[in-house]
Formats: C-alpha cells, structure tokens, sequence
C-alpha cells in the first residue's frame, strides 16, 4: 500500500531537524507525528523542553517550532506493509525535497535522525542529490522512539536524545539550557 507522509513542522529560525522515516499507520490516521501512544518521542519532548504532555497537539508542534527545532520525514511517500520501518519497500520510496527545505530553513544546523532507517533512506536517497553546500550538515542517529525499539528504556532514550539540546540557541544566541532535572533519569 502507497502511502503519503505530511508536511514539516518548522519556523523559520529552526536550528535543528529531527528525522523520522515515515509516520506509522496511526499517525497517519490521525495526521499527527508520532501519535501512537507507546512512542516515546512526546514523553522525551516533554522531559527534555518541559513541553506539556497532556498539551494538545498543536500546541505541543508550537512548543518544538518556539524551540528551534523542526519535524519531518524523509519519505515524502512509499509503499510497506503495516507500521515498521524494516517493511518499506526502498524501490518504493519518493524522498521529500531537502534543497528547498534547506534553502527556506537556512539556520539549520545539525539534523537528528529518530532511529536508522531513517538515516538509511536520508544517505540513499537525499544526499546524493543535495548541492554540495547542503552535504555537511553534522548528522547524528539517535535511538527510535517506536515502541518497536524496546531495547532501551525511556530514561535510556532521553539520556540519549539530550544531544538535541546542545545545538539549540536562543534568539539571544545563549545554549539552550532544559532543567538538569528534566534530562537525569528519574528514580
């Protein structure tokens, strides 16, 4: 089956873009990013930017927009069967269109991949066609938030998604500074 992710989630002075590969059948039906109530990306958002978890959705994108950081997926469209990555049919892969986004989102300074394959389709499919300029933007994979990923624990992943913060700056240029409580696992 064929089907059609959405569009970003960005402001115009995102710092940084958080990766995923293509939204899963629930998020899909819900047109939300990572809507599935196992994943962990809104419980690691909201320990790691003190976003609300209860906040509505919009609200929650609002929160990550204000932040600095910006949301999308590599694939603009492909073909799998059900909600795992390791189902994506490669041949059946339409890639979103990075040199314009890039281009309109010029503070972007390092790209955070949610899992591998995500970072898989990215270096197949996107990068080959970048300008050169586009070709070094630092990357780092970061562990999948899917409740598929269950090899590491929730703490586990927020420890590991912390990095995130290091590259958001403030409209005043300052690092980004998440309450130590927020990013130390919980007891």
């Amino acid at each position: 089956m064929t089907e059609t992710g959405f569009p970003y989630s960005a402001a115009k002075h995102a710092r940084i873009l958080i990766l995923g590969s293509m939204p899963g059948r629930l998020s899909l039906a819900r047109r939300q990013y990572y809507a599935h109530p196992k994943n962990a990306f809104w419980p690691i958002m909201s320990r790691l930017l003190g976003i609300p978890a209860e906040a509505s959705y919009e609200t929650r994108l609002e929160n990550l927009r204000k932040a600095g950081i910006a949301l999308w997926d590599v694939a603009h469209q492909c073909a799998r069967k059900g909600s795992m990555d390791h189902n994506i049919r490669l041949d059946s892969v339409i890639a979103n269109d990075f040199a314009s986004f890039f281009r309109s989102h010029p503070q972007i300074g390092h790209l955070f991949f949610n899992g591998r394959k995500a970072a898989e389709l990215y270096r197949r499919l996107v990068l080959p066609g970048l300008p050169p300029a586009l070709q070094h933007i630092p990357a780092t994979v970061l562990p999948s938030t899917s409740p598929a990923h269950a090899r590491l624990n929730l703490e586990q992943k927020i420890l590991a998604w912390s990095v995130i913060l290091k590259p958001l700056e403030t409209a005043h240029g300052r690092p980004y500074e998440a309450p130590a409580s927020q990013i130390q696992p919980s007891s």
